[in-house]
């Protein structure tokens, strides 16, 4: 059964860091394109960074300078190093695994898990 598992949330300042990973089962995690997407209370949900169908790192960019997404294929992990945070990255964050695609995003076609909770204080 496919299973994704998120972990390494928490709560820090404002320009702290943090590394999120997720635990891919059931599915082999290179089969799919990888990313991570968040969604904040009374928001629409955002896709954050993913692997497109090229390879290629796709990010908004908000996060682009700060953020950093990457996959060991053989562990079945996928992390996200998440540096000078901001009061504005609060959010839940959910590792994706979709079908790729020529642009990475989150969609009814992929999965994700339960999510890790950013809060980033000012």
């Amino acid at each position: 059964q496919i299973r994704l598992v998120e972990s390494g949330g928490g709560s820090v300042q404002a320009g702290g860091s943090l590394r999120l990973s997720c635990r891919a089962s059931g599915f082999t995690m290179s089969s799919r394109c990888m990313g991570w997407f968040r969604q904040a209370p009374g928001k629409v949900r955002e896709g954050v960074a993913g692997f497109d169908s090229r390879g290629r790192v796709n990010a908004i960019p908000s996060v682009k300078d700060r953020f950093t997404i990457s996959k060991d294929n053989a562990k079945n992990t996928l992390s996200l190093q998440m540096n000078n945070l901001k009061p504005e990255d609060t959010a839940m964050y959910y590792c994706s695994a979709e079908p790729c695609r020529v642009n990475w995003y989150p969609s009814i076609s992929g999965y994700w898990g339960q999510g890790t909770q950013v809060t980033v204080s000012s």
